[in-house]
């Protein structure tokens, strides 16, 4: 009897995905470095993946594994498009090629024409939840829409045969609002890239911060629906009882000018990516994280592998991945007041701070993306499995 040989049977049981997304890398957001992951992972697994986005630039051309199509900018997101509604493209796509499931990632008009194109050719279809776009309608002075943009997000879900979502918490929330199908696949990590080694003393030099003085960090983006106010108010207890206390702001977006001018003792960084952001947030002492929209929020993941402790409300990935005074702290959601106590109390307890930084290091050891991907990949056999 022959032993089996791996490669054959991986070749043999590859699929061919279609996975369908406003945000791609190069872009710069947690839910482009999360699909880009997955992509990744899944052709290493002998998958053929194709994506499908908006066309990023004028010199984007497709390509065997990507079509680029029309989009428009989002507004207050710059850096991020809409992609057009493109059932008439998608359908001349698949009709002589089709995929053996379409993985749509986000909720636009390019994701709902997929899901549409999709069904009417008999293609299995499945779904990501990324972001609670309902929840961001409040911090924009549209709150009265969210009912509607709730209720918009879910139909689309509802229409695909399995939904994956990064958190158990999540999937709780959704199947409560009747939606079945949901599946909790979770995020990875890169905990070469996040090490604690990458702690630069020139780094802190350039932020005038004596070796000593503790450097409070926040990563992600400027914008009304993070909460930015909570971390400014939190700095400004730090700072009244340790003066050579530094702030540091990596990032961009709609709040930045504004927080710049309001705190030019503040160091803007600006956005950072690969071993540069790394360096930022093993440099810091504390990672100040005050959302309350997330639907995971990977800046936390990377600042705990970075060995740096993390304040943050029990929510999303925090909820997860934090267990309270033993790898970071935790305050209950909306409880402002006892974050900004934690904070400085944080920074005032340098041995237990550097203890939760090495707990919170090897917490996030096990949280690698192949486990990510290989759920990924067993939800999606799951769909097709349905008929």
């Amino acid at each position: 009897m022959h032993a089996s040989n791996p490669l054959t049977n991986s070749l043999a049981n590859s699929l061919d995905i279609a996975v369908v997304t406003e945000t791609f890398p190069p872009e710069i957001n947690g839910v482009a470095m999360t699909i880009g992951r997955l992509v990744g992972g899944l052709r290493e697994r002998g998958h053929r993946v194709r994506v499908i986005r908006p066309r990023q630039g004028q010199a984007d051309a497709d390509s065997e594994h990507e079509l680029a199509l029309p989009g428009f900018p989002l507004p207050g997101y710059p850096g991020l498009r809409f992609g057009l509604p493109a059932g008439r493209r998608l359908r001349k796509e698949w009709h002589p090629r089709r995929p053996d499931l379409v993985h749509v990632v986000t909720e636009g008009p390019l994701g709902w024409s997929a899901v549409n194109a999709a069904r009417q050719l008999g293609i299995p279809v499945t779904s990501g939840f990324h972001t609670n776009f309902d929840r961001y309608s409040v911090h924009y002075g549209l709150g009265w829409m969210r009912p509607a943009v709730a209720a918009y997000l879910r139909t689309l879900h509802r229409r695909t045969r399995a939904t994956m979502v990064p958190t158990a918490a999540l999937a709780a929330d959704l199947a409560g609002e009747g939606l079945s199908g949901v599946r909790v696949v979770g995020r990875g990590v890169d905990t070469q890239l996040f090490d604690p080694q990458r702690r630069s003393s020139e780094l802190r030099a350039s932020w005038a911060a004596p070796d000593a003085a503790p450097v409070c960090l926040y990563v992600g983006r400027m914008a009304p629906e993070k909460n930015l106010q909570l971390v400014e108010r939190a700095f400004e207890a730090i700072i009244r009882q340790h003066p050579l206390a530094t702030m540091v702001w990596v990032g961009d977006g709609p709040a930045a000018k504004q927080l710049a001018s309001d705190h030019p003792d503040h160091r803007f960084a600006g956005m950072r990516t690969g071993t540069d952001l790394a360096a930022h947030y093993a440099s810091a002492d504390l990672f100040l994280f005050p959302s309350l929209t997330e639907t995971y929020g990977n800046v936390v993941a990377e600042a705990m592998a970075s060995g740096l402790p993390v304040l943050a409300y029990r929510s999303a990935a925090a909820a997860e991945l934090i267990v309270d005074g033993e790898n970071g702290r935790l305050v209950p959601p909306g409880d402002e007041v006892g974050y900004v106590e934690l904070a400085v109390g944080m920074v005032a307890a340098t041995l237990n701070r550097e203890r939760l930084g090495v707990a919170a290091r090897q917490s996030m050891l096990a949280h690698r993306w192949s486990v990510v991907v290989e759920r990924f990949e067993a939800v999606v056999r799951e769909a097709l499995g349905k008929g």
